[in-house]
């Protein structure tokens, strides 16, 4: 698998169809793992109905085309993290992000989604008519700022959580005394050489414990500085049974069996950690302590004041930060800034530290919905006055969905449920004739929480500009895989709480293309839907 994007930027923007179609039944926004995902489904189960993926960036892959530092890869299992539809072949089960890329883009090119992407398109606004039962968005060209208008009866947001165009950094004293490479790693340079250099990685998330190691081969020494330790565990890099399963059962028995083997893992630590934490911490801190060096100081470095899964684990593939700090390679600092200075930092401590480059893995900025504002007939939405409807959908908003993955299991398990249900829901308004369900709460009063129980700090940044969740389902924000797949898979669309009707003289949008789909939809449709119920 190859990730390239070498097609022109007129083929890759053609859909079946008018290129320059401007009214859709079904518009998604975003062209990484979760858009390309729900235009899998979609077309799959709808092959009628008209859609297109709009993508502000000139590529698709979202994050995994977006990330350049050094060592990015996943932080799941690829067997989870990759589609239910498409098996991972690769013998890495933590993959590399060229490995993922390659992926995602082989998937949209397998499928045809990739001709429905408008690259280069950012949404800026969303309004919705009751009477017209159509969303109108507000687009811009990222290379010309020319405006456009499209409208759909349906709006999906599968942008992701964080926003693209900066990363987020703390405010450091003296930030600008420091005379070295100053850098985050949501904008690598591509010139960056840490060949010989002293570096200074701030932060002890998923992308400082990718970092470390990966600088660490080249740099004369890495140092991550951390203010609050983080759980840390290695992982196997490779599957030894799913890559055994594959040479014995093929790759689609074999990539089955080993999803379904690697959810209940996920699920029974999961649940585990959260029955025992002072077990769970005990297992973690044994763990560490054989893969640091003997002496090392564990409870310091690597013992967190939070219990485990209050924040996601960090997995480190085949053990290699640990190895890169028995190696001598590499060290971990716990401490708080105080000061930059010419050279490096000064911490709290008094201690300070020399660096040629510092990289602040601070986290990220969140952005709910791609940043799209909504308004519900000339009225504003704003999130956090709404409350989630079943993790997909938000009270008070119609025909407007949004993909918001697992934070203790892999992402894409959600998003595949979610575009699933979607496309269950979507066929059951169109059997009674709706064209119109917005979520209402029957009681205006219900107590409501965050919309995500998770405590990082990105997370909890953002929290009040985010939707809530409530008390009681269907109004609950699930972590349970099984009980998602009861309730997205299994359980009727219907809801006492989900309102279906019509809107005054408005056609139903998509419902006569859902009627008709095997003689409206085109060639290369049809092959493509005839290729996935084989």
């Amino acid at each position: 698998m190859a990730a390239t994007n070498d097609t022109s930027t007129e083929d890759r923007q053609a859909t079946p169809g008018d290129r320059q179609a401007t009214s859709f039944d079904v518009l998604i926004v975003g062209a990484g793992i979760s858009g390309i995902g729900a235009g899998y489904y979609l077309q799959r189960e709808h092959p009628g109905r008209r859609y297109a993926i709009l993508e502000a960036r000139d590529a698709s892959g979202g994050t995994w085309d977006l990330f350049r530092y050094p060592g990015i890869r996943s932080d799941s299992d690829l067997h989870t993290f990759g589609y239910e539809f498409k098996p991972w072949r690769d013998k890495d089960a933590i993959a590399s992000a060229d490995k993922i890329l390659a992926y995602l883009r082989e998937t949209a090119a397998e499928h045809g989604i990739d001709r429905r992407i408008r690259y280069g398109t950012r949404v800026l606004g969303a309004s919705w008519s009751s009477a017209d039962a159509r969303w109108t968005v507000e687009t811009e060209r990222t290379d010309t700022g020319e405006r456009a208008t499209l409208t759909c009866n349906w709006l999906f947001a599968a942008a992701g959580y964080f926003r693209y165009d900066e990363g987020y950094t703390p405010h450091f004293p003296g930030r600008e005394r420091f005379a070295g490479t100053l850098v985050h790693p949501q904008h690598w340079p591509e010139d960056l050489d840490a060949g010989g250099k002293r570096i200074l990685v701030i932060g002890s998330g998923a992308t400082a414990v990718t970092l470390v190691p990966a600088l660490a081969a080249t740099a004369a020494h890495v140092t991550m500085l951390q203010r609050t330790p983080t759980y840390v565990m290695p992982v196997p890099a490779q599957d030894k049974v799913a890559n055994l399963l594959r040479a014995l059962l093929g790759e689609e028995r074999a990539y089955a069996l080993t999803r379904r083997k690697n959810i209940a893992r996920q699920q029974v630590i999961w649940r585990l950690f959260q029955k025992y934490p002072k077990a769970a911490r005990r297992l973690i801190r044994r763990v560490n302590v054989k893969q640091l060096p003997e002496g090392y100081p564990v409870d310091e470095h690597f013992n967190p004041p939070y219990d485990p899964w209050d924040q996601r684990l960090c997995a480190v593939p085949d053990g290699d930060l640990f190895r890169a700090i028995r190696q001598g390679r590499a060290s971990v600092v716990t401490d708080r800034i105080a000061t930059f200075t010419e050279a490096g930092v000064r911490l709290e401590s008094g201690r300070e530290l020399e660096a040629d480059v510092v990289v602040t893995a601070t986290g990220l900025n969140v952005q709910a919905m791609g940043g799209i504002s909504l308004t519900v007939d000339g009225e504003p939405v704003r999130l956090a006055d709404t409350v989630a409807y079943k993790g997909m959908m938000l009270s008070g908003v119609p025909n407007f969905s949004y993909s918001i993955g697992y934070t203790n299991s892999s992402w894409t398990l959600k998003v595949g449920l979610l575009c699933e249900h979607l496309c269950r829901l979507l066929a059951h308004m169109d059997s009674l004739g709706y064209d119109t369900a917005v979520p209402v709460p029957a009681d205006p009063a219900m107590p409501t929480r965050p919309l995500l129980d998770f405590g990082a700090g990105y997370i909890q940044r953002a929290i009040d500009k985010l939707p809530r969740q409530g008390d009681r389902a269907p109004w609950l924000t699930s972590m349970s895989y099984a009980g998602d797949v009861q309730l997205l898979r299994h359980l009727p669309v219907t809801d006492p709480e989900l309102r279906f009707s019509v809107s005054p003289g408005a056609p139903v949008a998509g419902s006569a293309a859902s009627r008709s789909d095997a003689s409206q939809s085109d060639a290369s449709e049809s092959d493509a839907s005839q290729e996935v119920s084989a």
